[in-house]
């Protein structure tokens, strides 16, 4: 097996888009937009007889006294040639590029189980969520109606009756759907991004911002990544006003449809949680979908002194 770093857009996305869940936060235009936001971007791959078997996006984050640590999100992807014993050629592979950038330690999301390794790896904090809801949308749309619980059906026809409109996001719309996801942000208890970062990330190729409308005011909107054969609900926010003509289910129904007529063989509600977001949850659950867990989020550790440097100043300044 040879590594090289990944330089040709089409090669990483190709990959990518071949798994069975194509992963947009591995995608050349999440790095793009890592980079917008000031971040490193380092994309490895595997070869085995000149084919690509898997790859890596690091994402290169500022710690303290000049350290750094490599953030992989949903990854690295392993193609379905490879096994989980190609983590340990991988991570050898990290460990030689973390040595020349100062990284403390490797954080990842993998896609399965990582077993026997003889790195230092623990368990870490979730960046992403580690439990998702995922809708197969090979049905046809007059199935995938049947499939929807009988009150998100009943909320869709209603929203419509009331004359909610839903449209792509035009220019200017940005600062209206903000003071809608500042409002949401206040009253589910979520931390947010600062503005710039919603704005560099519509602005990313396959992004998308949705606005549900009602008597010509935004109401609701959520932003939508296309990327190979998924399209995922990557944020969403709500105003407290007229929520009784229920925007959000026209939204989303809205999407769906979408993403289906735009070739998605996949919509991926992107993370669920009883005890965390228990009234989201119920929500993305009313539109179906098949429940998928992920093993969690990792940290595998190269500086042991460093590592626990960091998590002592994580707990008093919250360094993330």
């Amino acid at each position: 097996m040879n590594f090289i770093e990944i330089k040709d857009k089409d090669k990483l996305n190709n990959f990518l888009k071949k798994q069975q869940v194509s992963q947009f936060l591995q995608s050349w235009e999440w790095g793009e937009f890592q980079e917008k936001l000031g971040n490193k971007i380092v994309r490895l791959g595997a070869l085995q007889d000149e084919k690509l078997i898997a790859v890596a996006t690091l994402i290169k984050r500022k710690i303290f006294f000049g350290k750094n640590y490599f953030y992989c999100p949903r990854g690295p992807v392993m193609g379905s040639e490879s096994r989980i014993k190609n983590y340990e050629l991988f991570f050898e592979e990290i460990f030689k590029t973390a040595k020349k950038n100062k990284v403390v330690f490797f954080r990842f999301e993998p896609a399965e189980e990582v077993l026997h390794s003889r790195f230092y790896i623990l368990n870490s904090l979730d960046i992403q969520p580690s439990k998702t809801l995922i809708l197969n949308l090979k049905k046809t749309e007059e199935d995938l109606l049947k499939a929807i619980h009988q009150k998100t059906r009943y909320n869709i026809r209603l929203a419509k009756k009331k004359g909610v409109e839903v449209a792509e996001a035009r220019e200017g719309d940005f600062d209206k759907w903000w003071k809608v996801m500042i409002e949401t942000s206040g009253r589910d208890g979520f931390r947010t991004h600062g503005k710039k970062y919603y704005q560099e990330m519509i602005r990313t190729d396959k992004v998308k911002l949705y606005l549900a409308k009602y008597k010509d005011k935004i109401i609701a909107g959520n932003i939508i990544s296309f990327f190979g054969d998924t399209a995922t609900y990557i944020h969403g926010a709500s105003a407290d006003e007229f929520r009784n003509v229920m925007a959000p289910y026209a939204l989303q129904w809205h999407i769906i449809r979408e993403a289906k007529n735009r070739g998605c063989r996949y919509y991926d509600f992107y993370g669920i949680s009883e005890d965390k977001w228990p009234g989201v949850t119920r929500f993305k659950k009313g539109f179906g979908g098949e429940e998928v867990n992920y093993p969690g989020t990792f940290d595998l550790v190269f500086n042991k002194f460093y590592y626990n440097l960091y998590k002592v100043l994580r707990k008093i300044r919250r360094v993330f």
